[in-house]
């Protein structure tokens, strides 16, 4: 019989790594089941967990039991309703089970309830945006005062207790100790010779005062031998951090939403839901990213997160208004060789006629060359509108870093989320 024990540490939760396990082994119901929650739950209501079911056959364990055949002697309780020789009655209900503990609850005995438990927020955001990713993040050049990393910098005489070096300490005390008894041993070994060669001396010919004076001489260099401290003040050395400049990850994105007259309420609720699915994103994957929010009709300019979702305006629609705004923004404040740039724009497709073709040039000439990523949805059940058809052609242009989708109902959010930032297998 072999025995497996793990003995690994697992302090502050014991069950984590089981719960690790049990989610990866899982991970098919569980994804599945966060799925179907997304979709029934509103993305406002994505910064909760969920409580997942599992059916009770798909965690049956494996039993180890006695085949059939050979010889076995079986000792079983009595009982009062069965005696030598009757025959067993068929138990009543639908075959193919194996007993009560299986199925459904009946009037025949007692079923078994799916296997349910809780996700945590971590975990249920974890399983929401499995797969996904800002494609194109790259490392941009090194950002100074804000990205640094303390990293061990030379040792020193000076420093706090919690940064002392042990091994450089004593290995700084042994050899002064070396240092120090070094000449009192040679002058010790050099006095016990001649205490020697005197006491070898003939008596007639020994020199007692001599003798008395060496015995002393000797005395008193063991006792400096044994002054000498095994650690001193100045053998202690201690750790020296400095900061050092890291590559850093940053990035940015601008939330671009049109609030003209020709986007109704459930537009716009429609859009504030992909903002808010792609913030979460965003605060689940990276540490480092800025938000700015635009928000454009016949003008746009940037206002604050409350303003960007809540805020109601009317008007006609120019779209290169809040194209023109990103591109200054980047200028002013977000340099290209620092910032990863991403731009997620919302509309229901109606801009006017003249300023499509506006809007075309600005992303192949201006803004394209500079950002990794283009994300457009366009929520209408309508026939497209020459908005979408002059964004074709920057797809063309742009395969790689420009994508569009169309949205038509709140469903239709997610999917159409996991296919705009799906993993890709190689980036430029």
């Amino acid at each position: 019989m072999t025995y497996f024990i793990d003995r690994r540490p697992n302090a502050k939760h014991k069950s984590a790594v089981n719960r690790q396990r049990f989610l990866e082994r899982y991970r098919k119901h569980i994804k599945r089941s966060v799925e179907e929650a997304v979709n029934r739950r509103s993305i406002t209501d994505m910064e909760r967990g969920e409580k997942v079911s599992i059916p009770a056959k798909d965690i049956s364990e494996p039993v180890f039991q006695h085949g059939p055949g050979g010889a076995r002697n079986i000792v079983s309780p009595g009982n009062k309703e069965f005696v030598a020789g009757d025959k067993i009655r068929r138990p009543s209900g639908q075959g193919g089970g194996s007993g009560a503990g299986e199925g459904g609850a009946s009037n025949q005995g007692e079923g078994v309830d799916e296997f349910a438990f809780t996700l945590s927020r971590e975990e249920f955001l974890e399983f929401v945006f499995d797969g996904l990713e800002l494609p194109h993040l790259q490392r941009k050049s090194l950002k100074s005062l804000e990205e640094v990393k303390m990293v061990r910098a030379g040792l020193s005489r000076d420093g706090v207790p919690s940064r002392i070096s042990i091994t450089r300490s004593m290995r700084e005390a042994y050899a002064r100790r070396i240092a120090m008894r070094a000449p009192i041993k040679r002058a010790l070994r050099e006095a016990i010779d001649a205490l020697e060669a005197e006491e070898r001396k003939d008596p007639v010919l020994r020199n007692p005062a001599r003798i008395v004076e060496l015995k002393a001489e000797i005395e008193r260099l063991e006792k400096r031998i044994a002054g000498v401290p095994f650690i001193d003040t100045y053998d202690l050395r201690y750790h020296q951090l400095s900061a050092q400049p890291q590559p850093s990850n940053q990035a940015v994105m601008f939330c671009v939403m049109d609030v003209s007259g020709s986007m109704t309420q459930n537009h716009k609720d429609i859009a504030k839901r992909f903002f808010l699915l792609l913030y979460l994103f965003l605060e689940k994957h990276y540490e480092k990213v800025e938000l700015v929010f635009v928000r454009h009709h016949t003008a746009a300019r940037e206002v604050s997160e409350e303003e960007f979702f809540y805020s109601r305006e009317t008007g006609g629609t120019i779209v290169s208004s809040a194209l023109n705004l990103v591109n200054k923004i980047i200028e002013k404040r977000y340099p290209v060789g620092q910032w990863n740039l991403y731009v997620a724009q919302a509309s229901d497709g109606d801009n006017w006629d003249d300023d499509s073709n506006i809007c075309r040039d600005l992303l192949v000439k201006q803004l394209m060359p500079q950002l990794q990523y283009y994300a457009y949805v366009e929520i209408t059940p309508h026939d497209h509108q020459s908005l979408w058809h002059e964004y074709e052609s920057v797809v063309k242009e742009f395969p790689e870093r420009f994508a569009m989708r169309q949205i038509v109902e709140a469903g239709d959010i997610y999917p159409v989320f996991r296919e705009l930032f799906k993993r890709r297998l190689s980036q430029s």
